[in-house]
């Protein structure tokens, strides 16, 4: 029985560019959630994990008003995170980004991504599809654990806001990287999440 994980990023929210941490979503990222259920709508989804930051939650609610079958939970390791500082192989057009966290925070992302890795892609599951809404940083994560490639590769792995990435284990074999980042169910005019809006 294959199992399957659905990796969601969360809807556009509103005043990110102003700096706000947290927030519900804009009335894109509705939209966006929104077009997320539709394309979700006929899979067998067994439960749905979410981050506790109200842009996950909020992207979740308006994905079960659409599918009411789901049962939905929060869980820390799905929180937005930081899984590493600056590497030396890493280019260093992130270094300006990575300053603005402090080794605490590094700390406690990599924490965080080891315990997620162990409960979402190591517990064996028998043939369940499971959804999680969660954050770019970890979906990011996740997708260079599976490729098996270096640490840094993280940082690389963008996901534009509802973009829908799926990994996939069949009996006997590693997790396998079957989709990433795939936007086909989002219009143009909802794509973001990636510097300027995706226009293809």
């Amino acid at each position: 029985m294959i199992n399957t994980l659905l990796l969601v990023r969360h809807g556009e929210q509103l005043d990110a560019e102003h700096g706000i941490v947290d927030g519900p979503l804009s009335p894109r990222g509705v939209r966006q959630a929104q077009a997320l259920a539709d394309r979700l709508g006929g899979l067998d989804i067994s439960h749905v994990w979410h981050s506790p930051l109200q842009r996950a939650w909020d992207t979740v609610r308006v994905i079960t008003e659409r599918m009411p079958a789901l049962t939905a939970e929060p869980s820390a390791l799905l929180m937005d995170c930081v899984p590493t500082g600056h590497l030396p192989e890493m280019p260093a057009a992130f270094e300006p980004f990575l300053k603005s966290f402090t080794e605490i925070d590094y700390e406690a992302g990599a924490a965080q991504m080891s315990d997620a890795v162990a409960e979402f892609l190591a517990r064996g599951k028998h043939g369940s599809t499971e959804l999680l809404v969660t954050h770019n940083a970890v979906i990011g994560w996740f997708v260079r654990e599976v490729l098996d490639a270096p640490d840094w590769k993280w940082i690389t792995l963008n996901q534009v806001n509802c973009g829908l990435t799926v990994l996939q284990q069949k009996p006997g074999r590693g997790w396998t990287l079957v989709s990433h980042n795939d936007i086909g169910h989002l219009p143009v005019e909802l794509r973001t999440g990636i510097g300027e809006n995706y226009s293809f």
